[in-house]
């Protein structure tokens, strides 16, 4: 029985191949495989019900040579310190790529949020920060929302952060509501990474965006939007699909009307006019450009022979394995990896941690147009050197994030 990849051993294996290709040192090599820092934490809170609630908590820092470390914490019965390690990785490439002074972080409570009221999530967070401040701060780490994490979750953290420190310290995390030095663009970001990168690809291949068919796996915040933003672009949403199951229509989706549906029934499965399909189905169905915007490993070796689509941008982290990938560059499909198409958040995060360090406040077409600058530079060069190496783009941005973060390693040299 073949054993099923977990994210840390394709964070590993994609390291591997990144470092053959740029004849990196081995010493280098052994470093960045794994994190300069992992931090597991016992978060114990008061339930509602009066009982002690236990959870598991954890902070990886993989390595902040390029400046403090970023990412976003999670909330989730599944988190796993491999799976934050995975991610904490793939975070210090995507800065790297992306030309952003950071240095990749992610952490996670394995909790089900779903099952927690508002009071019990806010404890949770409040009795995780002050358990690792000692870690964070503007210039060491800075959080970000992430699964089951959002805006609310950020104030908190940012309020319990500054009241351990005795002032307001509004650039210690990002992803905030607006109100308290949140950043315009923010929600939609990830979402605009992605279009641009979309968009991008299909002038490369000299594909028109009006009327291409858009399978959206994932309906979340990344998915939906993403949806959104290409729907207003001309592009037909022909597929969307969220955690219990998908629709196809040939004719086009609306997906504002679709999350009304979803909001209403609590699944977008049963919209008027369209056909009920599995994630699976949705993967494979008939589509131009493909957004697995969900979980990891869902394209495998299983299926990638299967898919239908010119261009695959990785809205999620990890959703291919490397052998997809293999199969996927023989087929000669076009895939925007993920360390590059879902950039745009960590991107704005970073706009925001700028913006609160000079106690400034952009406006939405001064962030937009920013965003758009970093974005389009980030993918002319990894598509430039995909070309010069002969290799597929995610390779190349491997190429790109792995080397900037060896060169600065091996600059700076290691101490004492």
């Amino acid at each position: 029985m073949v054993q099923e990849h977990t994210a840390l051993m394709v964070a590993q294996e994609q390291l591997d191949i990144a470092a053959e290709k740029l004849h990196l040192d081995k010493g280098l090599h052994e470093i960045l495989k794994r994190p300069k820092r992992s931090i597991i934490v016992s978060v114990t809170i008061k339930m509602d019900d009066h009982s002690i609630g236990v959870f598991e908590g954890c902070r990886v820092q993989h390595w902040d040579v390029l400046g403090p470390f970023k990412g976003g914490l999670r909330y989730h019965p599944n988190v796993t310190l491999d799976e934050v390690t995975a991610l904490a990785m793939w975070m210090t490439w995507k800065c790297a790529v992306v030309g952003l002074p950071y240095g990749g972080a992610k952490g996670g409570i394995a909790c089900d949020p779903k099952k927690l009221s508002i009071g019990e999530q806010e404890r949770l967070t409040r009795r995780y920060v002050s358990l690792i401040a000692d870690y964070l701060g503007p210039h060491r780490d800075v959080p970000a929302p992430d699964v089951y994490t959002n805006a609310q979750t950020m104030a908190w953290i940012m309020d319990t952060y500054s009241q351990l420190r005795g002032y307001s310290i509004p650039e210690s995390v990002t992803g905030k509501p607006v109100e308290i030095g949140g950043s315009e663009g923010r929600v939609c970001a990830t979402s605009q990474g992605v279009s641009l990168c979309i968009r991008e690809a299909a002038e490369k291949l000299g594909m028109k965006l009006k009327g291409a068919a858009v399978a959206v796996q994932g309906f979340g915040n990344v998915g939906y939007n993403a949806a959104d933003i290409l729907h207003s672009m001309g592009c037909k949403i022909v597929a969307v699909s969220d955690s219990t199951g998908g629709i196809y229509c040939t004719e086009g989706l609306t997906p504002y009307n679709v999350r009304a549906h979803k909001n209403k029934t609590g699944t977008v499965q049963g919209y008027e006019g369209s056909t009920n399909i599995t994630n699976a189905e949705l993967l494979t169905s008939k589509c131009d450009i493909l957004i697995p915007a969900a979980l990891e490993n869902q394209l495998t070796n299983k299926n990638a022979d299967k898919i239908k689509a010119r261009i695959i941008a990785e809205g999620a982290n990890g959703p291919t394995t490397p052998e997809a990938d293999k199969i996927l560059r023989e087929k000669g499909v076009c895939l925007i990896p993920d360390i590059l198409a879902n950039s745009g958040g960590v991107t704005v995060s970073y706009f925001e941690w700028v913006q609160n360090l000079t106690r400034e406040h952009w406006t939405l077409e001064e962030v937009n147009q920013k965003l758009e600058a970093k974005i389009t530079k980030a993918f002319a060069d990894v598509y430039k050197l995909s070309g010069k190496e002969e290799s597929d783009m995610r390779t190349a941005a491997l190429m790109l994030g792995v080397g900037r973060v060896a060169h600065a390693l091996k600059t700076l040299g290691l101490w004492p």
